[in-house]
C-alpha cells in the first residue's frame, strides 16, 4: 500500500530538483537542493530497507557537508572575498566539488556504495537517476574548468571500472557502474549538452528495466542469480540483453550515447580521454558478463525451452529499450 507521506515527500523531491534547475540565483539553487535532500530522507527511512537508519544518516551527513561547502562558497563569491581567500577558479572548483559529492562522482564517491547497500531497489533507482539531475545541470553552468573536469572524468571511469570487479552485491555493482557512467556523462556535457540529455535518458531507461526485474524476483546478490528467473526464460533473455545494453554494445540503446560522446570528444581532439573511457568501460563489461553467465547456468530440473509471457510491463519496457537504437538511427537519418 502506498502511504500518503510517501506521495507528499516524492512530490517535494521532484519540486526541489525543479527549483534548482530553473533558478537564476545560487541561493535558490542551494534552497532547491536542500528541499530535495530533506524530501529523500523520509523515503530512505523505510522498513523494507536493510539498514534504513544507517543509510539515511550516511546520506544526510554527506549531502549536508556538500551543501555547507556550496553555501560557504556562494557567500564568499557574493561578498567579493575571493581576493582575500583565493582566486575565482578556486571558488568554482569548491562549488563543483560539492556538486560532484552530491552526485557521487569519484573521488568524492566514499558515501555512495555504503548508502546504496542499505536500500531497497526503488530507493536505489531514485539515487542512481533522479538525484543526479540537479547537480549535473548546475554543473553545466560552470563547466569551463577543463583540466579539473578531465581529472574527474578519468578518476570516475577508473574507479567505476576497477572497484566493481570484486563485488558480489548487485547494488554495489550498480553503484560502481553508475560512477563509471558519471565519467561518461561529464565527458558528454563538455561540448554538447544535448548528448548529456540523450545519455541520461538512455541510462535511466536501461536502469529502470533491470531494477524492475530485480524487484520482481527479489534479487540483491550474485549468488541469487543462479536460481532466479529459471521459470521464465524470456525474462532471463531480456535481462541479459539489458546488461549488454548498459555496457554499450552496438546493437542496443546503450551504444548510442557512448557513440555520440566519443564522436564529440574526438572532434575536439580529446582522443586520450575517449581512449581512457573506452578501456575502463571494457573492464566494467567484464563484470556485466559475469552477471550474465551467472544467469545462464541451468538447473538439472530446468526446462531449456520453457517460455512464459505473463509480465506485460517488463516485456513492453524491454521491447522499447531494445528497439530504440533502431528508431533513433532512423530519426537521425531523416533529420
Amino acid at each position: 500500500m502506498i502511504k500518503f507521506y510517501k506521495i507528499m515527500f516524492f512530490n517535494s523531491l521532484i519540486l526541489g530538483t525543479m527549483i534548482s534547475i530553473s533558478s537564476y540565483s545560487w541561493f535558490s539553487i542551494w534552497m532547491g537542493l536542500e528541499i530535495n535532500l530533506l524530501s529523500l530522507i523520509p523515503l530512505l527511512n523505510n522498513p523494507k530497507n536493510i539498514f534504513p537508519s544507517e543509510a539515511a544518516m550516511k546520506y544526510f551527513i554527506t549531502q549536508t557537508l556538500a551543501s555547507t561547502i556550496l553555501l560557504f562558497t556562494i557567500i564568499l563569491t557574493m561578498n567579493k572575498m575571493e581576493n582575500l581567500f583565493m582566486n575565482l577558479n578556486f571558488l568554482m572548483i569548491m562549488i563543483n566539488s560539492s556538486l560532484l559529492t552530491k552526485m557521487g562522482a569519484a573521488p568524492f564517491h566514499f558515501w555512495f556504495p555504503e548508502v546504496m547497500e542499505g536500500l531497497d531497489w526503488f530507493n536505489c533507482f531514485i539515487i542512481l537517476t533522479w538525484q543526479k539531475v540537479a547537480p549535473m545541470i548546475i554543473l553545466m553552468y560552470n563547466i569551463n574548468l577543463m583540466y579539473f573536469f578531465m581529472f574527474i572524468i578519468l578518476v570516475s571511469s577508473m574507479i567505476g571500472g576497477i572497484m566493481g570487479l570484486n563485488q558480489i552485491s548487485l547494488r554495489k555493482i550498480f553503484t560502481f557502474s553508475s560512477i563509471n557512467h558519471i565519467g561518461w556523462m561529464i565527458a558528454s556535457m563538455l561540448y554538447n549538452q544535448s548528448i548529456w540529455l540523450i545519455y541520461f535518458l538512455s541510462y535511466t531507461i536501461i536502469n529502470l528495466n533491470l531494477i524492475i526485474i530485480f524487484m520482481k524476483n527479489n534479487i540483491f546478490y550474485l549468488k541469487q542469480l543462479f536460481n532466479s528467473m529459471n521459470s521464465n526464460k524470456s525474462i532471463k533473455f531480456l535481462f541479459m540483453l539489458n546488461f549488454l545494453s548498459i555496457a554499450g554494445i552496438p546493437p542496443f540503446l546503450g551504444f548510442l550515447p557512448k557513440w555520440l560522446t566519443i564522436n564529440s570528444l574526438i572532434l575536439n581532439n580529446l582522443i586520450f580521454v575517449s581512449l581512457f573511457l573506452i578501456i575502463f568501460t571494457l573492464i566494467s563489461l567484464y563484470f556485466y558478463l559475469r552477471i550474465m553467465f551467472s544467469t545462464l547456468i541451468l538447473n538439472s530440473s530446468e526446462n531449456l525451452l520453457k517460455f512464459n509471457n505473463k509480465n506485460f510491463l517488463i516485456f513492453f519496457l524491454n521491447l522499447m529499450n531494445l528497439m530504440s537504437l533502431l528508431i533513433c538511427t532512423l530519426i537521425f537519418n531523416f533529420y
